[in-house]
C-alpha cells in the first residue's frame, strides 16, 4: 500500500503556486500523507526535478523526520538540524533545505515530492547528498508515496 502524500498548496499533476518558487517566497509547500506500512521508524523526502536537461536537479532533502508526523508545515526552516530531529541535506544549489522550482523559461518541468517510510533512522549528518541518502535508504524502504507538481504555467 502506497502512502497518499498531497498538499493544501496543489493537487496532483497541478502547477505549483509562485509563493513556493524563486519567483516569490521560495518557501517550503505544506505536505501532509498517510499512515504508512507498520514498522515506520523514520521518513525522508526527495524533491527533484526530473525534467532537469543534466539530471534529476534536487531541490530539497529531508531525512529523519520523526515516526510520528504525518505532515510537514509550510515553510520549514533552512536549518541543517531541525528541533524534531529531522535533518537537510544539500540540494543542487549548494545549499541546506527547499528551493523551490525555478527552471528556465519555457515548457513547465515536473517536480517530484517522494517521501519514503524508512524502518529505521539514517546513521547520516546533516548535509548529505542525494546519493548519499538514497544509498543510505537502501533495504530500509517500507512504503513510499509521490506528489508532482508542475512549474511555471504557461499561459
Amino acid at each position: 500500500m502506497a502512502i497518499i502524500l498531497s498538499s493544501a498548496a496543489f493537487k496532483p499533476g497541478e502547477y505549483i503556486p509562485k509563493k513556493y518558487t524563486c519567483q516569490a517566497e521560495d518557501v517550503s509547500p505544506p505536505l501532509v500523507w498517510s499512515d504508512p506500512a507498520g514498522g515506520t521508524k523514520s521518513y525522508a523526502l526527495i524533491v527533484d526535478e526530473p525534467d532537469d536537461p543534466t539530471n534529476a536537479f534536487t531541490h530539497w532533502l529531508i531525512y529523519n523526520i520523526p515516526d510520528s508526523a504525518i505532515q510537514l508545515s509550510e515553510g520549514v526552516p533552512t536549518d541543517p538540524e531541525l528541533p524534531d530531529g529531522a535533518l537537510q541535506g544539500v540540494n543542487d544549489f549548494g545549499n541546506s533545505g527547499y528551493r523551490g522550482p525555478c527552471p528556465p523559461s519555457g515548457s513547465p518541468h515536473r517536480y517530484r515530492f517522494s517521501l519514503y517510510a524508512l524502518d529505521q533512522k539514517l546513521d547520516l549528518q546533516p548535509g548529505t547528498s542525494k546519493m548519499q541518502l538514497q544509498a543510505a535508504m537502501g533495504d530500509h524502504i517500507l512504503d513510499q508515496g509521490e506528489l508532482i507538481g508542475l512549474f511555471p504555467k504557461v499561459e
